[in-house]
């Protein structure tokens, strides 16, 4: 996509998302029931011996305009989600989805309101803020060998960077159950994933019953904002990984992802 040049997002009626969320997430249950034997499951008597990468991230973040009991209840809705993906072992060939692990967020099974994106409005919705899950894990695997077969960008830039650790949109966005991460094992080693919350942060650990054999690096280049012909702006930028061998030291780079999102605040500071 031509980054100069970004379309006007496209306002669908309820009626029509409602519709269009119902019938994908049948078919993706269809996808799962077909292949449920190539899926990762999570074995608590497993406790992997190599880490291959570790992560946290700051759970209770003061945002403009948002409701502060809105990021409690996330804490929530995350104890909830990782409890069913904690100790995960993904065995060569399987596959990781978080959906199917998690299942459908819902009020009778304990999950709570919370901040959730859409079509660009912060709005609110039970299990609101599990995008956090999906931003650690896909952070995770870009520091390891594993492949990223289904990942969905945020297509808003919504606030503005608040000290930012990582690149800008390396992160992945999640609605059940068609908007989803899955992570695949396509090397023969096994590797599991331990999820932990603490006072402060969502904490995430992957582990291999083989020692790590690179280096991982993540970085972003081409940052652009610009401004659209319709009036708003737009954020775009390119995430790399490069790969760092510990055995003879050579190096070599590839493209992950090419992100564009519509930025909701204007990126222009007054004097």
């Amino acid at each position: 996509m031509d980054r100069k040049l970004f379309p006007k997002p496209i306002k669908r009626s309820y009626l029509r998302s409602l519709l269009g969320r119902e019938y994908y997430t049948a078919r993706r249950r269809l996808v799962w029931l077909a292949n449920s034997r190539r899926f990762a499951r999570p074995d608590h008597s497993v406790n992997l011996a190599h880490e291959i990468f570790c992560h946290r991230s700051f759970i209770l973040r003061p945002l403009r305009d948002v409701e502060m009991y809105l990021q409690y209840n996330k804490v929530t809705n995350l104890r909830l989600a990782i409890e069913p993906i904690n100790d995960v072992v993904i065995k060569p060939g399987q596959t990781l989805s978080i959906w199917r692990m998690v299942g459908r967020p819902t009020s009778r099974r304990g999950f709570l309101e919370g901040l959730v994106l859409h079509n660009g409005k912060i709005e609110k919705g039970v299990g609101g803020g599990l995008c956090q899950l999906g931003n650690l894990l896909y952070w995770m695997a870009l520091h390891s060998p594993l492949t990223i077969t289904e990942r969905y960008r945020h297509g808003f830039d919504v606030f503005p960077d608040i000290d930012r650790k990582i690149p800008f949109a390396c992160g992945a966005t999640l609605a059940y159950n068609y908007i989803d991460l899955q992570l695949r094992n396509d090397t023969d080693a096994t590797f599991q994933i331990k999820l932990w919350l603490d006072n402060e942060y969502l904490n995430g650990k992957l582990l291999s019953d083989r020692p790590r054999e690179h280096d991982y690096a993540v970085f972003e280049t081409d940052h652009l904002i610009k401004m659209q012909p319709w009036g708003g702006y737009t954020r775009h930028n390119r995430i790399w990984k490069r790969t760092t061998s510990l055995v003879d030291g050579m190096t070599s780079e590839e493209l992950v992802t090419e992100n564009h999102a519509i930025m909701m605040y204007n990126p222009l500071l007054s004097a």
